[in-house]
């Protein structure tokens, strides 16, 4: 398995065409960028960007999913070439999928792995806390996801599970500004979980990478030929890469401590977002293109994982589970296990 390179294109006005066997980037004519085709596993354009159809016939036969968003980072529509994988595993995931116990018991495990490494992020900043009140509040936090924690088993129903998981965040993210450097905390204010559209600044930074998270998860998932619309946890709606949000929850915690980081470091700052009227506040400019460094970057970090011999980029990480769900979904393992901090 190799981590191939995912190249977002962000400049407006941008013209991406082929080249033999390159991919070309045009701004006013001018050429930016050549990119070897065999380096790509992806292409995700911002905005008004124009693609060649040549270059999307290449993309669809080479396997390179090419993803529209808008210009804030909004998913818009996908193109890919034709479906391959096991057709036994899908119908083995519809199946599963109509079976309330099973669908159960991936999505607790699902939930289980987002509280339990949230819990981490708030440990984690309560021991390197370096005033009293904000280790107390994470300390808190912490504690409260442990109580979740344990109150997984006794959900009996998909209703009552994802109700412990809405409580839980809305527990953890009660706390996680306190996990922001002092100075950065006026203009990082938060209160609670805001989308479609984002209220404040530090909701519009995590949409914005939860957007680039989930399209990660969605190509990990057809990779592993699974139907990213028929998910466990969440529930199937024409449009919506249910397993692929599925998939994703384990890995929010380290979108947030991302997210954190950039603030925390001075690379993101109240300069960088705008607000439209009616209360939306987005990322803006330059803005998101740090953002997207510091995502690829971050992507390359070598994890160690408890099934693996050896350390995986963090970037190979939903592929990685994503072949263990379908293991589960072809009964070769008995349950679904997500990756853990440690």
């Amino acid at each position: 398995m190799q981590l191939l390179n995912t190249l977002y294109v962000t400049t407006p006005e941008s013209y991406i065409h082929l080249d033999n066997d390159t991919l070309r980037v045009e701004v006013e004519k001018t050429t930016r960028l050549r990119v070897p085709l065999h380096h790509l596993g992806a292409v995700v354009c911002f905005g008004y960007v124009s693609v060649s159809l040549p270059l999307m016939h290449r993309l669809a036969d080479d396997g390179i999913s090419l993803v529209l968003l808008d210009s804030h980072g909004r998913f818009k529509a996908r193109l890919e070439g034709a479906v391959s994988g096991n057709v036994l595993l899908r119908q083995a995931q519809h199946g599963l999928g109509r079976d309330p116990a099973f669908a159960l018991a991936v999505a607790r495990n699902c939930v289980a792995g987002k509280v339990r490494n949230c819990r981490q992020v708030l440990l984690r900043g309560s021991r390197e806390a370096k005033v009293v009140e904000d280790a107390d509040l994470l300390s808190r936090g912490a504690s409260d996801l442990a109580a979740t924690l344990r109150a997984l088993p006794t959900a009996s129903d998909l209703d009552t599970l994802r109700g412990l998981e809405g409580e839980a965040a809305r527990q953890y993210f009660g706390a996680l500004t306190s996990l922001l450097r002092a100075s950065a905390r006026a203009s990082f204010r938060m209160d609670g979980r805001s989308r479609r559209p984002p209220r404040d600044r530090i909701n519009a930074l995590l949409s914005f990478v939860y957007s680039l998270l989930m399209n990660d998860c969605r190509s990990a998932v057809e990779a592993a030929g699974l139907d990213p619309q028929i998910g466990f946890l969440h529930a199937v709606r024409p449009g919506r890469a249910a397993l692929a949000l599925d998939l994703m929850e384990e890995f929010r915690a380290f979108a947030d401590r991302l997210v954190l980081s950039l603030i925390n470091r001075g690379q993101i700052g109240r300069d960088d977002f705008v607000e439209r009227e009616g209360g939306a506040v987005l990322l803006e400019g330059d803005a998101r293109k740090t953002v997207l460094v510091a995502y690829q970057e971050r992507k390359q970090e070598s994890l160690s994982h408890p099934l693996l011999s050896e350390p995986v980029p963090f970037g190979l990480l939903p592929h990685v589970q994503a072949r263990l769900l379908a293991r589960t979904l072809r009964g070769d393992t008995a349950e679904y296990l997500p990756y853990l901090v440690r």
